[in-house]
């Protein structure tokens, strides 16, 4: 059996490791595609811009679908009362009526969303090189289903139900909180909010930082955020409690493809990057 090399970020410290534990030994193109790598700067920032970008656009060009988001808002929040889990309105009222707060949680909205998953993204590439590739596939795969969700699935906000009485707090407060209100309502799709991607990435965030965070306390506010971001969608009225539950299950469609290709969860997989060890000069070739 013949041994790899595991190398840090900086490419330091290089320790040999058996083919048998780094998954060098898959064959053909297919295999040596789906066995991590060390990830290269330059193409996994011009692919998340390019993604980011396919997304924005796929995402908005979706028709909006005023008639069929109303009516499927009213089927949500009646299906929540059934439940008796239809406390956005209460949550919304409450928490408006304390102006730091929803202030604060107007920013949050408009803000974590993006830094802190481009954070987490960052943090993997640099600590964790040999477990990057397959937790982005988690990220990409949860985005990309939900898309789906937008076209099958148009869903009013709470903030935008007839008759609902919902605080758009945005628009009540001034502030600039959400593409889907005031000035930058133009540029986005009003009725894409099933499922709710700001609970599919913050449980990503969290999910990952639990994981692999080696400080408790860190591990903790890893699970607090996706917590937070709930309470933040719900009190904004940006979202109703189901859309994160469609947000959810995304995520578990994200981690499901990155299992089937990697054949692992993705925090399962070595921290470094495994590489092939350089052969003696003048080896003979195997047959």
């Amino acid at each position: 059996m013949s041994d790899s090399t595991v190398t840090d970020p900086e490419g330091r410290e290089e320790v040999a490791v058996p083919q048998a534990v780094t998954g060098e030994d898959r064959r053909g193109p297919l295999g040596r595609l789906r066995r991590p790598r060390r990830p290269r700067l330059w193409f996994e920032i011009l692919l998340i811009a390019v993604s980011y970008w396919a997304y924005s656009l796929v995402r908005n060009a979706v028709p909006e679908q005023r008639s069929a988001a109303l009516r499927n808002a009213d089927w949500i929040w009646s299906a929540e009362h059934a439940l008796g889990v239809g406390v956005e309105q209460s949550v919304n009222h409450a928490v408006n009526s304390v102006n730091w707060l929803i202030i604060g949680m107007n920013y949050y909205y408009a803000t974590l969303h993006f830094v802190m998953t481009l954070g987490v993204l960052v943090w993997l590439y640099r600590w964790h090189p040999g477990r990057y590739a397959a937790t982005r596939l988690v990220l990409f795969a949860t985005t990309g289903v939900a898309l789906l969700g937008y076209y099958l699935y148009p869903l009013a906000p709470p903030r935008l139900m007839n008759g609902g009485r919902f605080v758009d707090t945005v628009t009540v407060h001034h502030t600039w909180g959400s593409m889907a209100s005031g000035d930058l309502k133009h540029m986005s799709n009003q009725y894409a909010a099933m499922p709710s991607m700001h609970i599919g990435w913050s449980l990503w965030c969290g999910l990952t930082i639990f994981a692999l965070a080696s400080v408790p306390w860190v591990r903790v506010l890893g699970l607090l955020y996706p917590t937070a971001t709930l309470a933040v969608i719900v009190a904004t009225a940006n979202h109703f409690w189901l859309d994160a539950v469609g947000g959810a299950l995304c995520l578990g469609f994200g981690f499901a493809a990155a299992r089937a290709w990697y054949g692992s969860l993705p925090y399962a997989l070595p921290r470094l990057v495994a590489v092939p060890a350089p052969r003696p000069l003048g080896s003979a070739q195997s047959a």
